[in-house]
């Protein structure tokens, strides 16, 4: 074994871990194991380069984790203290016994104690409650279970919220990716999902159909909006309010460079999504043309990521894997005022980590940014990985073109359906919006389900509305 510096002696032994050589430089790899020596090929695929600069201050020499090794994460859930249980035996919650941890019970009962009536926020001190807080009597009454606690508290738990928060061993899916029930527009189609302006600013029932178009379809058309900025900034408005960016709040622009960015020229677009230099990007983007004069193009183009990642999964598992788990970084720096970047790279697939139910799709080529922290196998299978995606949603077959006009809003979610443009001559004007996603998950949860449901699944992932079908 090669001698050790002081420093990195010390960390071996703090975090135990194991030096690895490679043509990079000395890397670090938590083995969770005694100081050891390893040539192991796959952790070398995928570990990050380390700074091997002797000049490089201590804090700049803290071991590198790697995105896949040896190293095991269950260890972190052993636990020699006792877990104290309670089982619900009631049918108002499931045909069979229901069995949750008792400091969880107690940590989240229901009442007025506890929680807030009005700001529906906790208010009870967590680590007050005694850490071996143990029940003493359970009594089911008609819409709620009672339950005394040995710290003399007596506790509320109505049955829709016991229902909806159920402990049990939940398996990770062997696949890469998985996918919550949708559907997509064949590139063929004559008609695709419409809504009308009046059903939308009539009341909340023309609201929710339209989100719900959005969330099944991935976008919808708008029909018989005024054309006018202001009514089409109301329309946005109807979802939630518009998040202002460095491109301003409302936009109502021309092809004119105001912001440097392609989505100003009248050059051709290929399919992509916005926002992937932002650490959150928006949602929901809506694009009404106000008017073209003097030229003709500019079809739009609309591909659907989700089908896009089925389409890759199934023809190469691998690089599915791989656009999930390498990350890439992305900028906006057009303008003289402004070099934006997310506090770290990110991947072009998103899921949710138990499940691995893809969530967002963030791929835009136009902004990606140089990547260094990579090596020499990494930065290949990144591109064959890339470049196969990049394959697939160019074809015929995946793409959707359609031909705004004035009256007719597009929205779409940005973070399934990439977009684009063919180029176009003479002079358009668009205008459009974005709006965040908690705010749009919100207004959809809360049309669908209503306020009481919409509380008793807080916590419960993946959300409901992504569920197959209502139980």
């Amino acid at each position: 074994m090669s001698r050790l510096s002081p420093l990195r002696a010390v960390l071996s032994r703090k975090y135990a871990c194991s030096p690895l050589s490679t043509r990079q430089g000395p890397v670090w790899a938590s083995t969770g194991r005694r100081l050891q020596s390893t040539s192991s090929e796959s952790m070398l695929d995928w570990v990050q380069p380390a700074i091997s600069d002797p000049k490089a201050t201590s804090h700049s020499q803290t071991p590198t984790i790697p995105l896949r090794s040896s190293y095991s994460t269950s260890n972190l859930w052993n636990t020699k203290d006792p877990i104290r249980k309670i089982t619900l035996n009631t049918e108002k919650i499931g045909r069979r016994d229901r069995t949750y941890p008792t400091f969880w019970l107690r940590d989240h009962c229901q009442c007025s104690e506890c929680v807030h009536p009005d700001t529906k926020q906790r208010i009870v001190d967590t680590f007050s409650i005694p850490e071996d807080v143990d029940f003493i009597d359970v009594s089911y009454e008609e819409e709620s279970t009672r339950i005394k606690w040995s710290d003399g508290h007596t506790g509320v738990y109505p049955y829709a919220f016991l229902k909806e928060h159920q402990f049990g061993s939940r398996r990770t899916p062997l696949n890469p990716l998985t996918f919550r029930p949708f559907e997509s527009v064949k590139s063929d189609s004559k008609t695709f999902p419409t809504v009308s302006y009046d059903s939308v600013m009539e009341n909340d029932q023309g609201v929710l159909e339209w989100i719900e178009q959005i969330h099944k379809w991935g976008f919808c058309f708008v029909k018989g909006v005024p054309i006018d900025p202001e009514k089409t900034k109301t329309l946005i408005e109807r979802i939630a309010f518009i998040r202002p960016t460095h491109y301003g709040g409302f936009w109502d622009f021309t092809s004119d460079l105001t912001f440097k960015d392609t989505a100003y020229t009248s050059e051709f677009l290929g399919a992509h999504t916005d926002n992937t230099y932002f650490t959150d990007p928006s949602r929901l983007q809506l694009f009404h043309l106000l008017s073209h004069t003097h030229g003709e193009g500019g079809a739009s183009l609309l591909v659907d990521g989700f089908k896009a990642a089925e389409v890759l999964l199934r023809e190469n598992h691998q690089h599915a894997e791989i656009l999930g788990c390498l990350q890439t970084p992305a900028h906006s720096s057009g303008n003289e005022s402004v070099c934006i970047q997310p506090v770290y790279g990110t991947h072009v697939f998103h899921t949710i980590p138990r499940s691995r139910q893809l969530y967002m799709v963030r791929w835009n080529n136009y902004d990606r940014a140089p990547k260094s922290d990579w090596n020499l196998k990494q930065q290949k299978v990144w591109y064959d990985a890339a470049r196969h995606w990049n394959e697939i949603i160019k074809r015929p077959e995946m793409e959707i073109w359609t031909q705004l006009e004035p009256g007719t809003a597009l929205i779409f979610d940005n973070w399934r359906m990439l977009h684009g443009r063919s180029e176009f001559t003479g002079k358009r004007r668009m205008c459009g919006g974005y709006v965040n996603n908690d705010d749009f998950v919100s207004r959809h949860r809360l049309l669908k389900f209503g306020r009481e449901r919409a509380l008793n699944t807080l916590g419960v992932y993946p959300d409901p509305l992504d569920w197959p079908q209502e139980e």
